[in-house]
């Protein structure tokens, strides 16, 4: 049997074990997996890393018409009716005109009580009442001395034979008053006028007087 030629003689390599595993390659091939060169896009931050999955852009909120023209303008939105009303009920209380008792005393007096208290004496069939208002001394016994006060004189029937003194020594229709009447001569007596009452007003002036001279008997049929 002839020799078999040696394979390395003729000129022929035997590949090796090397030479028969797969050739690598120096081309990188795209996966899916992260690498430490490439972040995951999910969880990176979008402004360092242009792979980023970018959130959804959000709609801008709109306003409504009246408010938005308002805000534009500076002008700050009106104020709820209900929120007015208390206020307006305040003002319009506040404004609410003074009482004729709110005037100042001898005004008053001359202005709204004499002729108020003539209208009601007159009513009681008396038709030639004479009445002043005077700041004198009180013609009572035993006052003669005491300073002068504004006072009411009311005096009618056979020359001023009745007559009647209202005073206010505090020249305030709130404060004290007195009293006293006579046919003929100085009066005695000084009696206290509406004491017990907390606010004097017009009529409560009118209708107390008339009723003291009634008490005395000199109006109507008495």
């Amino acid at each position: 049997m002839a020799d078999q030629t040696n394979q390395n003689q003729a000129g022929e390599v035997a590949p090796t074990t090397a030479d028969k595993q797969v050739p690598s390659t120096d081309s990188p091939e795209a996966t899916d997996i992260p690498t430490a060169n490439t972040p995951d896009p999910k969880a990176a931050n979008p402004e360092d890393n242009p792979n980023a999955a970018k959130p959804a852009a959000v709609a801008p909120k709109r306003e409504k018409p009246a408010a938005a023209a308002k805000a534009a303008t500076g002008e700050k939105p009106a104020a709820d009716a209900t929120e007015e009303k208390p206020a307006a009920a305040k003002a319009a209380k506040k404004e609410k005109a003074p009482s004729v008792e709110d005037k100042p005393f001898v005004e008053f007096i001359e202005q709204d009580y004499l002729p108020a208290l003539q209208k009601a004496i007159a009513q009681k069939g008396v038709q030639d009442l004479q009445v002043s208002f005077a700041k004198q001394k009180m013609p009572i016994t035993g006052f003669e001395s005491a300073e002068e006060c504004w006072q009411i004189i009311g005096s009618w029937s056979e020359i001023g034979q009745r007559q009647f003194n209202l005073y206010f020594p505090e020249e305030d229709i709130q404060g004290k008053k007195g009293f006293s009447c006579n046919e003929g001569k100085k009066p005695s007596t000084l009696e206290s006028f509406l004491i017990d009452e907390r606010k004097i007003t017009l009529d409560l002036l009118v209708y107390g007087l008339v009723q003291r001279l009634d008490g005395q008997k000199w109006l109507g049929i008495n």
